[in-house]
């Protein structure tokens, strides 16, 4: 959070919408291009998961209504559609954009349009996953790290019971175009190869509740409900799923279940015992660091990375893209006031609805 605050010391105004009249156009690298404003534009993946709408499109909107007041942001959410996406990232090729922030559907399928900025002089600001293609920075959190957090999560969470190796467990793992979901994965099987019996393993397109809730169901079926003892989600939208397809299979109440990004159902779910842990990635930091990124870019000043590793990244295309990379932090039941709550990204209020009351109460949050 340290980094909102240096950022947050920036000037405040008021971001423009796409439509709202264009802003003075900025070459790249002249330093007057922040007091005359210019277009910036804002690609976000879906809205089904609450995050992208709740926090990230209005804590980026915000800091770059700080560092550039006469900025004027072109948003684009694609729902969940690659080819949206792309009519998304051309359009805003058209419309004179000076730098995008994209978190992309598909890495790899937006790679050309990425190659046709570059083409163009625009620069693009990998926000989140990272895109394929020539980009110009990249910012996230340690992924692996992410995977490594669960991992162990659900390793201690089996020790807790027995030998972890007692039964089989279910891995379903996010969606296969979305490189962050590789390296979920890597972390997480450095921690549980040749500790646990992995019984099914699963990559769930569109990182889908659904798909994830019925691949569970027929792995249970397959293996016997009964024998399972744990279950890798890498997100909290398909542990959202799963846990439904593990209370209809008769899974034992109290099997481990991961999950990731800290959402309300998930909390709510921890606070009840059906859910064991998740990982929060502060949002308003990594916003920060994108619309920096972006204004620093699209006005022609240098860009570094930072965080864990090198401070750089390799996409395939570039082998050296400056990053810059955010920690997460566990979140289980002891915890909650402490992170999501204290942070604000939660509520009290919200978090403990009539039916997770008692279990708030317990949790020490009322």
């Amino acid at each position: 959070m340290a980094l909102a605050m240096a950022f947050g010391m920036a000037a405040c105004g008021t971001t423009g919408q796409a439509g709202d009249g264009g802003a003075a156009s900025a070459s790249a690298g002249d330093t007057g291009a922040v007091d005359r404003g210019f277009k910036i534009g804002l690609l976000l993946p879906e809205s089904r998961t609450a995050r992208y709408e709740k926090f990230d499109r209005p804590y980026i909107t915000e800091h770059l209504a700080e560092l550039c007041p006469k900025c004027q942001v072109v948003y684009g959410n694609a729902g969940d559609d690659p080819d949206r996406q792309r009519q998304q990232f051309d359009a805003m090729l058209n419309e004179n954009v000076k730098v995008i922030i994209l978190d992309p559907v598909d890495a790899r399928a937006i790679a050309q349009s990425v190659s046709n900025a570059r083409s163009q002089g625009v620069k693009v600001v990998a926000y989140d996953r990272l895109a394929h293609g020539p980009i110009d920075a990249y910012t996230s959190f340690d992924n692996i790290q992410v995977g490594r957090m669960q991992g162990q999560a659900l390793l201690d969470a089996l020790k807790a019971g027995g030998d972890p190796g007692r039964g089989p467990i279910v891995m379903i793992n996010g969606s296969p175009s979305d490189p962050n979901a590789d390296d979920f994965k890597k972390g997480v099987h450095s921690i549980l190869n040749g500790q646990v019996i992995v019984g099914r393993e699963y990559d769930t397109p569109g990182w889908s509740p659904e798909r994830a809730g019925t691949e569970a169901a027929a792995a249970f079926a397959e293996l016997g409900a009964e024998r399972i003892i744990g279950v890798y989600a890498a997100n909290d939208g398909m542990a959202g799923g799963v846990a439904l397809a593990m209370r209809n299979a008769g899974v034992r109440k109290g099997t481990p279940l991961t999950g990731q990004d800290a959402e309300l159902a998930a909390i709510q779910r921890i606070l009840l015992g059906t859910q064991t842990m998740t990982v929060y990635k502060p949002i308003r930091p990594e916003a920060v660091n994108a619309a920096q990124l972006a204004v620093d870019l699209a006005s022609g000043k240098p860009v570094t990375g930072s965080g864990s590793g090198s401070g750089t990244v390799d996409n395939g295309t570039s082998s050296s893209i400056p990053a810059q990379i955010i920690q997460p932090t566990v979140v289980t039941w002891d915890n909650i006031k402490d992170t999501v709550v204290k942070d604000g990204f939660w509520t009290v209020q919200e978090i403990c609805a009539v039916d997770v009351r008692v279990a708030c109460e317990a949790a020490g949050l009322t």
